[in-house]
């Protein structure tokens, strides 16, 4: 896309890759919502950082494709907006994790976002000829999309067999479905796979949750247990809404590709008894966009 974001030489270009940017733009922002939380409670209580960490891999991946592609002003765009928002989710999260959490975060902030990045910047640099860098760090990006997908097939995994749709938010799905196919115009448009293909899996994994939250809509009487990671703390407590009885589980986690590939996961279930509010279940969710 030569010209950068706003050159209407190639409008579909432009129009795909703007759409883009915005849809991401929404999503990015999506774990704003947690962040109030855990600042209100001075506490991350449950939630894990294995989600930011993993966008912050994914969106510095991206913006050095695009810097050795050259001419790809919206991919380059949104991951350094990306790249900002999820640095300061780490950031705060730090603040006010455990020490535990927070030593287990360091941990893999080092290791992914620092270890792994450095390594493939020097390979790509150094070891790779340069006209075949584009092809190989667009692999890497694409492997690396690929991987993430782990995340939406435990999720379809999980409703299918307890036939809720508690923590699977259909709004979410719905703009990740609309990401993916703005990301994949944009990859058909520019003629580049490694933005395209990515979003082919992103864009059937969203139908596919958006098939199932229509089909499992229907609250049903049945014990919903969640995919958690133990921090020590002690297993929280079952609460009975409306004749449905939830494990709550000590924390879940969601991991959302910041590629143009949408992974919708689960954050936390956070369970309020009716006598204080009619009975809910809201699902934090963290995103990523390209």
């Amino acid at each position: 896309m030569a010209g950068g974001l706003l050159h209407m030489a190639h409008p579909a270009i432009t129009l795909s890759g703007i759409a883009g940017n915005i849809i991401s733009f929404m999503v990015f922002l999506a774990p704003v919502t947690t962040f109030l939380q855990v600042y209100r409670k001075k506490s991350t209580g449950g939630f894990s950082s294995v989600p930011y960490v993993v966008a912050l891999f994914s969106s510095v991946l991206w913006i050095f494709y695009a810097l050795v592609k050259t001419n790809s002003r919206p991919l380059l765009t949104i991951n350094a907006f990306g790249c900002g928002v999820e640095a300061a989710y780490i950031v705060f999260y730090l603040v006010y994790a455990p020490r535990r959490a927070r030593l287990r975060t360091l941990a893999y902030f080092l290791l992914l976002d620092v270890a792994a990045f450095a390594l493939i910047v020097v390979v790509t640099l150094c070891g790779v000829p340069k006209h075949l860098r584009v092809k190989f760090l667009g692999s890497v990006c694409l492997a690396f999309s690929m991987a993430v997908f782990v995340a939406p097939l435990s999720i379809i995994v999980k409703v299918v067999k307890t036939k809720s749709v508690e923590y699977l938010p259909i709004s979410l799905s719905f703009c990740l479905t609309l990401s993916a196919v703005a990301w994949f115009c944009y990859g058909l448009f520019t003629k580049d796979p490694f933005v395209m293909y990515p979003n082919v899996g992103g864009f059937f994994f969203s139908c596919v949750q958006m098939g199932l939250y229509f089909w499992y809509r229907k609250p049903r009487a049945t014990n919903a247990v969640l995919p958690t990671t133990s921090d020590g703390a002690a297993p929280p407590p079952s609460v009975q809404v409306q004749g449905q009885v939830i494990e709550l589980p000590a924390n879940t986690i969601a991991i959302l590709s910041v590629s143009p590939i949408p992974i919708v996961g689960v954050h936390r279930i956070e369970v309020v008894d009716a006598q204080h509010k009619d009975a809910a279940a809201a699902a934090e969710i963290v995103p990523a966009a390209l």
